[in-house]
């Protein structure tokens, strides 16, 4: 009896070792994951309105109860015929994790100042903020009211300054990169993926 409680206990630490260090590795891939699907969603609808020669807007919602976000492609109006939906899994999030830099300088491709989730609507078409891109059949995006459509959407863990994650969008020409945080002679800098 004794020595299969003693088995018992090591089998629970070796457990709980395994967890506590496998943790940041899932985390990790969570947050992959998340930005590679907020990623593939903005190409697919760029490259799809291209191909099909129709408007595809890309609609992106905070975050519910057991919802990190979701991104949904709808054809030419918001409320139009839904072509397709992503969603983030619940421990990443659209959120700003306090620490982000915060200087048009020191932003992705130096949009906004880092104030809003979905920063959509960049000078010198709006004044940011806007969710929602309209992609053109040329490729190009633009606001609901036509001018180009700049901006940047931020995602990662909360309360885990290292896991934030941005994709940045050109309007002009539709292209779109993805950003990783990391620190940089200890200063937080965002670098291109």
């Amino acid at each position: 009896m004794l020595e299969m409680i003693i088995a018992i206990s090591i089998s629970l630490i070796l457990a709980a070792i395994v967890t506590v260090t496998m943790q940041p590795t899932l985390n990790q891939q969570q947050v992959n994951d998340a930005y590679n699907t907020t990623l593939t969603t903005l190409r697919r609808a760029r490259d799809q309105a291209a191909a099909d020669m129709r408007v595809y807007v890309v609609g992106f919602a905070t975050p519910t109860a057991g919802n990190g976000g979701t991104i949904t492609v709808t054809q030419t109006t918001p409320g139009g015929t839904i072509l397709f939906t992503a969603t983030l899994p619940p421990q990443v999030t659209y959120h700003l994790e306090p620490g982000l830099p915060n200087t048009t300088a020191t932003t992705p491709d130096g949009f906004g100042t880092a104030t809003n989730i979905f920063d959509f609507d960049q000078p010198p078409s709006g004044a940011g903020g806007g969710n929602v891109i309209y992609f053109q059949p040329d490729g190009s995006a633009q606001d609901a009211a036509g001018n180009v459509n700049n901006g940047v959407v931020y995602l990662g863990i909360a309360g885990q300054l290292p896991t934030q994650r941005a994709v940045t969008l050109w309007g002009y020409t539709g292209r779109i990169r993805g950003w990783q945080l990391s620190q940089v002679g200890g200063v937080w800098t965002w670098s291109q993926q």
